[in-house]
């Protein structure tokens, strides 16, 4: 026993001896101290930044602290900052993983000890080990965790707004890098760190530049200017956190690349909105094919982390009364997609680096008011907070540490739970269906059957392939997420709180791909080749002739293929055959299009380059069955106070290579828009009619947003001389007239709520559904007039995604105007009388079991609709004459988050097809 105490009082000189070598910088306390604005928001855990006499401190680097009144940095200054600790510890590595679409870098920090940064690829491959059981058995792994480290991935400003977490964590890096106290030293000895400083550069440089060129100062924060700028990255908004099943955008490409490379044990991404601090758990429902294991360590890690910032003293930490845990395409969730841990924290945040006094008084969360003490909040704030930028780095370092502290006392159990994660997903694999999952090669859309397979190994899930199919086995590690992708989603009608985002994402469906799934294997799996890249249709040429026929099934990529076309030849004849029509042995269903002038070799390239498969034909053609294609001028309106849905519809644009001009309220007022534009669209926007008007308070005004020598990031992807203001009244009236004179005017969601309020479609009305609850599910649409041209290529009965979105609707003597309904049955009013009518004679009365009613198809295909009987029958699009030309209403988006490929062929319908839609 006296040999015990004799160790342990020996370790603690040890401690002490070390903790005294180091020099304590006193004025970076001090300055700590300045800047928090209650001694309960500082714990003294933080007040111990080392001296270093090598290594700079963010004060020595910058001149100030992080989180001084007033200074925040911008990415080249953050990346600089770490590159100087790369370069003075060897405990610091920077790497590159992508640029951002605007060019600037993506970086990741790793730290670790000496010893542990000279074997990081050792430990990089002992963890790509562990995520694969075929490879790796149980008694394999178990020799293997002995012999690893976890890593922790630890990422900020993916928000740009949310500007505490890359300012706190260059400090977090430091002290990582300098500090010897024991838990610092601890996590340093048993984990790998991994840093990503700015998962959003372009965005935090707008913000950054935002700041100071606007909010820096400013007396209220809640005084109505807008604390953002209108863009972050160059086409997605707050929605860059919604990306992780498309895999778009650059930042989910990096974030996808670091998860692959490293294989973090826990990701935790930290964000700001809530006060004080939240610490991700959820209210659930959680998502089906979330490891019941990662479920119990996200209550353990939250827990944890909630007690350790109570034992600091500091009061506003709580779990579980915020989001859900159902959405699976945040970028954190790469981790709890593929057998990881995926958590975030919200910190309360000032959008900037000023003091403000915020009211928390009537902020309420899964029911209960902020301020309330609670079960999951032991120690509420007061409800009103004097709130520092200091603050909010205060309480992120403290959760953060606490959190790698927590890694690091258990990393044998988190490696052995990542281990069996994996292992339980080929088990179920093994002896659970589905067995596979088959998508024909030979489908209507061929190109979007390739992209499925496609975005499966962008996943990291395998697929593999024979002549006719793609083919994707569950027996492998990520069969949960597979089966996630591939199956419809089943959201509990009895759900008590909100969900927090759509809750259903089954890809066959919003692609429109024929998949089929295999509960037994029926064929030699041996014969199969594995995708190592993914794959692509190229389409095909055959026949003779000089005239070319492409049969039309509304693929994707029939309308830039027409755009290429003319731009290689502008001779081209495009005419398009608007009823069922036989040429020579060949049955061409409306939409079908018929090229001439063309010679072979533009033939091929038109086929191969968009997968398309052409048949040339000498057979006679009516001229009377044609009717000739002119290709419009796109525009895409863009607002100044919201720009996320119209993003992705650029995007959308972009990457099908169709041409279009982005367009803002300043060109609505100028006027002589058919001039300009011959199809113009009005994505999605936040607010109502007033909001779309005027736009940005003009009391701010005039507010630039362009590139200048002090404002570098300012002017895209769009400038402006003043943001404030909208197209008013006159821009709408613009719009009418484009309309009147001929041009096609697109609405999506909400923006045709406001094309119905301001006038120019008087026919449209508001529906009150006011029990209607309609979260982003995949439903069942009809078709009203199965021969117009929007409808081109698709059946009778099909599936689209909406969301919660307006609903409007006709008076009876107009639903000619409907091109698509909700669901299959019709509305009340539509719904034959079959009583006797005075003055008429008697019906005969049928009997019952004569009568057989053909039963409608249900209305949710994947997801939940509360009180569907609402919505059912009302209208989904709607064709409107206005003039010479007409509004195309959609009520919900069909090019939303670019997920739902399948429902965008209306849109590329109408514009081939604009000028014949009435």
């Amino acid at each position: 026993m006296r040999k015990i105490y004799y160790l342990m009082a020996m370790l603690m000189l040890l401690v002490c001896t070390e903790l005294t070598a180091q020099q304590i910088d006193q004025a970076y306390n001090q300055k700590i101290r300045e800047f928090t604005t209650d001694e309960r928001f500082l714990p003294k855990s933080l007040l111990d930044v080392v001296d270093h006499p090598t290594i700079p401190s963010p004060l020595k680097h910058f001149g100030h602290i992080i989180g001084a009144e007033g200074h925040v940095h911008r990415s080249s200054e953050i990346y600089g900052y770490y590159q100087k600790l790369a370069q003075t510890s060897p405990m610091v590595h920077m790497q590159e993983m992508g640029k951002t679409e605007e060019g600037r870098p993506f970086y990741v920090v790793v730290i670790a000890n000496e010893e542990t940064m000279a074997k990081l690829d050792h430990y990089k491959d002992q963890l790509a080990k562990l995520s694969d059981s075929r490879k790796t058995n149980p008694e394999q792994a178990e020799r293997i965790i002995l012999d690893s480290k976890p890593v922790y991935y630890v990422s900020g400003g993916m928000h740009a707004t949310e500007m505490g977490s890359p300012e706190m964590l260059m400090e977090l890096a430091y002290r990582l890098a300098t500090s010897s106290a024991p838990d610092i030293k601890q996590i340093t000895d048993n984990i790998i760190t991994v840093i990503n400083p700015i998962m959003e550069p372009d965005g935090l440089d707008k913000q950054v530049d935002w700041y100071y060129r606007y909010t820096k100062g400013r007396e209220f924060i809640d005084d109505g200017f807008p604390r953002s700028p209108p863009y972050w990255a160059k086409y997605v908004f707050h929605d860059n956190n919604r990306d992780g099943l498309q895999v778009s955008q650059e930042i989910t490409k990096s974030i996808f690349k670091g998860f692959f490379e490293f294989h973090p044990t826990v990701m935790l991404d930290l964000h700001e909105s809530v006060p004080l601090l939240y610490i991700s758990t959820g209210t659930g429902p959680y998502n089906d094919y979330v490891d019941p294991i990662t479920q119990s360590e996200w209550q353990v890690m939250g827990n944890h982390d909630v007690a350790a910032v109570a034992s600091e003293g500091m009061p506003g930490a709580f779990t579980w009364a915020f989001y859900d845990g159902w959405w699976p395409g945040y970028g954190i969730w790469v981790a709890n997609n593929h057998n990881s841990n995926g958590r975030f924290y919200e910190t309360y945040g000032n959008s900037g680096a000023d003091t403000y006094l915020r009211d928390l008084s009537t902020a309420r969360y899964a029911g209960d008011l902020a301020t309330s003490k609670e079960w999951y909040r032991p120690d509420p704030a007061t409800p009103l907070v004097n709130w520092s930028f200091r603050n909010n780095i205060n309480y992120t370092q403290v959760g953060v540490i606490a959190s790698l502290s927590y890694a690091a006392n258990n990393a044998k159990l988190l490696l052995t739970n990542y281990y069996k994660k994996g292992y339980n997903s080929v088990e179920k694999g093994k002896k659970e269906g589905p067995k596979a999952f088959t998508i024909a090669k030979n489908q209507k859309d061929p190109v979007m059957a390739a992209y499925l397979a496609g975005q499966l190994l962008v996943q990291g899930i395998e697929v593999h392939e024979s002549e006719e199919h793609y083919v994707v086995l569950t027996e492998q590690p990520y069969r949960n997420l597979l089966v996630s992708l591939m199956t419809a989603q089943d959201y509990p009608k009895d759900a008590k709180f909100p969900p927090y985002d759509a809750i259903a994402w089954t890809l066959p469906y919003l692609y429109g791909v024929e998949v089929e799934a295999k509960d037994s294997i029926h064929f030699e799996v041996s014969s199969l080749k594995m995708l190592t890249e993914a794959p692509k249709y190229s389409g095909k040429v055959s026949g003779d002739g000089g005239t070319y026929i492409l049969p039309y099934h509304a693929q994707n990529t029939v309308l830039p293929a027409l755009y290429w076309l003319k731009s290689q030849n502008k001779n081209a004849e495009i005419s398009l055959l608007s009823k069922q029509t036989i040429v020579g042995s060949d049955t061409l269903f409306p939409g079908s299009l018929v090229l001439k002038k063309i010679n072979k070799n533009q033939a091929s390239s038109f086929a191969s380059e968009f997968g398309l498969d052409l048949k040339g034909t000498s057979a006679t053609i009516q001229e009377s069955d044609q009717q000739t294609v002119s290709l419009p001028k796109v525009a895409i309106y863009h607002t100044w106070y919201n720009t996320q849905d119209e993003g992705w519809s650029r995007y959308t644009f972009d990457q099908r290579k169709i041409p279009y001009t982005s367009i803002d309220k300043d060109v609505l007022k100028a006027g002589n828009l058919k001039s300009k534009f011959d199809v113009i669209i009005l994505p999605r926007t936040r607010g109502n009619l007033k909001n779309f008007v005027n736009g940005v308070d003009k009391k701010f005004g005039p507010m630039p947003f362009t590139k200048t020598a002090e404002f570098q990031s300012h002017g895209m992807p769009a400038s402006t001389n003043d943001m404030t203001g909208g197209p008013g009244y006159l821009g709408m009236d613009n719009l009418r007239k484009f309309v009147e004179e001929g041009g096609l005017l697109i609405s999506f969601d909400n923006t045709s709520s406001i094309v119905a309020e301001s006038g120019l479609t008087p026919e449209l009305s508001p529906v009150s559904a006011g029990s209607l609850f309609h979260p982003g599910s995949i439903i069942r649409a009809k078709a009203r007039k199965s021969g117009h041209p929007v409808l081109y290529g698709f059946p009778e009965e099909f599936t689209l995604f909406r969301g919660n979105g307006p609903l409007l609707q006709t008076n009876k003597y107009n639903r000619n105007l409907m091109l698509v309904q909700y669901g299959s049955k019709p509305l009340k009013d539509e719904v034959p009388y079959e009583g006797h009518i005075m003055g008429m004679p008697e019906k005969a009365k049928v009997d019952k079991e004569e009568k057989k009613e053909e039963k409608a198809k249900p209305y949710v295909v994947s997801g939940m609709v509360r009180n569907e009987q609402e919505i059912v029958g009302h209208g989904a699009v709607f064709n409107v004459p206005v003039g010479k030309g007409n509004v195309l209403a959609f009520t919900f988006d069909p090019l939303h988050r670019y997920l739902n490929h399948h429902d965008a062929p209306m849109v590329w319908n109408a514009i081939i097809n604009w000028d014949r839609l009435r």
